[in-house]
């Protein structure tokens, strides 16, 4: 059995090796893999848990103590005193992370040197950087004097990251000449090169370090049982105040905890970092000898416990206090898997010989898409085309229908069968009615192929999950593919389990109807982000139907069957009553600032009773109008006929915003811009998912805001769904951005709290 199918491929193992070496090298100096490194650290942190020591004591200036004492700064004559507490409750050290660089009322900072003096013990705040990893800059903030004349320093400047949360501390900072320890290293009583840094350990159970409030140590409530023989640090501890951070595993808190826990971490013993390069060494090292072996299981066995022992070393050695990331590590250990799989297809004939992808045959043996809906597409006119074309032309053709049917996911994997059939994997919950629409629209365009223009006609069908085998589902949803066809559909849904018989089909819209009266359905809400200020300045209302027997029903399943069967007036009616009532008592809350946009059907273009009804509805619920946006997909508004363009004139003139919804997808050019009376263009997530590392979505987007912007209209980009993205489109001058990074859709209740959060951040 020692066949080609079962040995790793002789063919230039060791290039595979360089390259993946390059690759970690290239992960691990740009830091790629930042963020999974951190939950992977916090993960091992719930491993190993364990209690503060008791050595530091914290007394938090928090609301209770503004509260009774006044608003920030205090009089210092209130440390004075608190200093003064502290030495009469025998503190072995006390140490105050309160900026002292400025002077104040003449009395209240004599009381303040004076209780510094009598104390002898006491170290003061110092800060010489300030901003965040990569962009911090120096300052030289000491305090005055008349302070340090008898106190000691310590540096609070900290190192934060994306996430806002600290990793590591620094033993002590140069202040010019001088060199400063970091309030860390002081509470422990360890010393360090200056700028050198050390790891902070979060196992340590932070909700463990004893801490008390101000205003109960002022008040003379607290004695020598919390704090004799004790290191004691005093600081802020309120949002009003800032000085927060994300500790990880626990969340949002206050950087005197970010200090106790560095304290406690060197109080346990010296903490090492190692970076990233022992990890990514020790995988290569696994690797090379996993390609020297010559069958394929035993491969598969190297690299898999390579994986898993690199992935479970970091607990026991962070029971040391050593630290190293293993991102790149395991990035190495995912290429050189991947690849070797991929070579496997082609050993075991998964893959069509003409195009090179994944044929339906390794389709059919995909165990993990079992739990996935199945997306068929058929090419209608495939042979027919390539008929048309020279020979040796397929590989070209197959290459511009990939690129298509791509959009939107370039990571999608997709497999070719023969005859024009293609078909993909997809979760069974995702929204594919818009999506399949847009790939549709996509294809009115012909492709070129050796200078000729080759049209290509394709339906889709979907099989959404069931019990049987993957092949006799990808027959159902190559049936859907085909019954599309015959109905005049663009796709179609073959999902036995969900709909077993026919009379749910037939009844559905009736149902729909009557789900509506019985408030079956409702309305969800997905926030909008001003890009240029980071505040929810808006949302999009859309339709939610839960059925009492089948759960929730698909949006894209009951909203194209009502547009299908022009029977989508009565929920536009209800979704517009609903987003009109909540925006107006949002409109007040957010104090003016604030727009609702509603999906409207091209079919209401026709309706002329529209305009009145949605006068009389925005007058009873007292909205104005500019805070009311319809969304009219490009593809409709293309369509629209010359009294559709007169609807979206009168909905202008009455106030309301109009947006192009899903623009990228249809047949848009200038002169259509010109011709449509909208203020707003929402360009469609297909394109908006790419631009982090598609070059030619990213100049899409980046020439459409251009363009939209040079016409006076407002940009909205949908499918924002990483930090990263929002953070390219802010670049880009994008106005507005939607998607899972911002908010996924909710309630209106939980729509209000987000919105009154944000509020009192942008206030803090």
């Amino acid at each position: 059995m020692d066949t080609a199918s079962h040995r790793t491929p002789a063919k230039a193992p060791w290039t595979l090796l360089l390259w993946t070496a390059v690759a970690s090298l290239v992960f691990g100096l740009i830091g790629f893999g930042e963020l999974a490194e951190d939950w992977l650290r916090v993960a091992r942190n719930s491993f190993r848990p364990h209690a503060a020591s008791g050595q530091v004591v914290v007394v938090k200036i928090d609301d209770r103590a503004l509260k009774e004492h006044g608003n920030w700064p205090w009089p210092r004559r209130l440390e004075a005193q608190m200093i003064d507490r502290l030495e009469q409750a025998g503190a072995k050290a006390i140490f105050l992370d309160i900026n002292f660089s400025f002077p104040s009322a003449a009395a209240d900072d004599r009381a303040l040197a004076q209780a510094i003096e009598r104390s002898g013990k006491v170290t003061i705040l110092a800060r010489s950087k300030i901003g965040p990893i990569g962009h911090d800059k120096a300052i030289d903030a000491r305090p005055l004097p008349a302070f340090t004349r008898n106190a000691r320093i310590a540096s609070g400047s900290v190192h934060y990251n994306y996430q806002n949360a600290v990793w590591q501390m620094p033993f002590a900072t140069m202040m010019g000449k001088d060199r400063v320890p970091s309030f860390g290293a002081a509470l422990a009583g360890v010393d360090g090169p200056a700028e050198a840094m050390f790891p902070i350990d979060y196992s340590l159970d932070v909700t463990t370090v004893p801490a008390f409030s101000a205003s109960d140590l002022l008040a003379g409530k607290l004695g020598a049982r919390q704090f004799a023989g004790r290191k004691v640090i005093v600081g802020t501890a309120s949002d009003i105040l800032g000085d927060t951070y994300f500790i990880p595993g626990y969340g949002r808190n206050y950087g005197i905890f970010v200090h106790s826990a560095a304290a406690e971490t060197l109080i346990r013993g010296r903490s090492q970092y190692f970076g990233w390069m022992p990890g990514a060494l020790a995988a290569l090292v696994v690797i090379a000898l996993a390609l020297l072996c010559r069958r394929t299981t035993h491969t598969a066995l190297v690299l898999t416990g390579g994986a898993v022992i690199l992935t479970m070393v970091p607990i026991a050695l962070e029971l040391k206090l050593l630290f190293f990331d293993i991102t790149p590590g395991l990035f190495a250990f995912a290429i050189v898997g991947g690849a070797l799989v991929w070579r496997r297809f082609h050993a075991r004939g998964l893959v069509n010989p003409s195009s090179g992808l994944p044929n339906l045959s390794a389709l059919t043996a995909f165990r993990a898409g079992r739990r996935q809906a199945i997306v068929a597409a058929r090419m209608l006119n495939f042979e027919e085309a390539l008929a048309s074309l020279p020979p040796h032309s397929e590989r070209k053709l197959v290459e511009q229908v990939i690129a298509r049917l791509g959009v939107g996911n370039r990571e999608r994997v997709i497999f070719q069968g023969d005859g024009g059939i293609f078909a993909w994997f997809a979760e069974p919950r995702e929204p594919f009615g818009n999506h399949l629409e847009a790939l549709q629209a996509l294809f009115r365009n012909p492709a070129r192929v050796a200078d000729l223009s080759v049209d290509l006609s394709v339906n889709f069908g979907v099989e959404l999950g069931s019990s049987r085998s993957l092949a006799s589902r990808l027959a159902s949803a190559l049936v859907a593919a085909d019954e599309a066809a015959r109905d005049g559909l663009k796709w179609k849904i073959h999902d036995p389990e969900t709909l077993q018989d026919a009379s749910w089909r037939l009844s559905m819209l009736s149902q729909l109807d009557a789900a509506i009266d019985k408030g079956e359905v409702w309305v969800a809400y997905q926030p909008k982000l001003d890009l240029a200020s980071r505040r929810i300045v808006g949302c999009e209302a859309l339709a939610r139907w839960t059925h009492p027997e089948k759960g929730p029903i698909a949006a894209s399943e009951f909203v194209a069957a009502a547009e299908q069967s022009n029977r989508i007036g009565k929920l536009t009616d209800f979704v517009l009553s609903q987003a009109v009532a909540n925006a107006a008592a949002l409109v007040k809350r957010a104090g003016g600032e604030f727009d609702m946009a509603v999906n409207m059907s091209a079919s209401l273009l026709s309706d002329k009773s529209f305009v009145l009804r949605l006068s009389a509805l925005l007058a009873r619920h007292g909205l104005a109008a500019r805070h009311l946006t319809l969304e009219l997909t490009e593809t409709a508004a293309l369509t629209s006929s010359g009294e559709g363009l007169d609807m979206i004139g009168q909905l202008r003139n009455l106030g309301v915003g109009i947006s192009i919804d899903d623009y990228g997808t249809g047949l848009s050019t200038l002169d259509y811009l010109k011709r449509v009376p909208a203020n707003e263009i929402k360009i469609d997530q297909s394109f908006v998912k790419g631009i982090a590392e598609s070059r030619s979505d990213r100049l899409m987007v980046q020439s459409t805001i251009q363009l939209a912007h040079s016409l006076g209209h407002r940009v909205v980009a949908e499918g924002a769904e990483l930090r990263e993205i929002v953070d390219i489109l802010t670049e880009m001058k994008c106005d507005f951005a939607q998607g899972y990074a911002i908010g996924r859709p909710m309630s209106i209740e939980s729509l209000a709290k987000r919105i009154s959060a944000d509020r009192k951040r942008s206030a803090a």
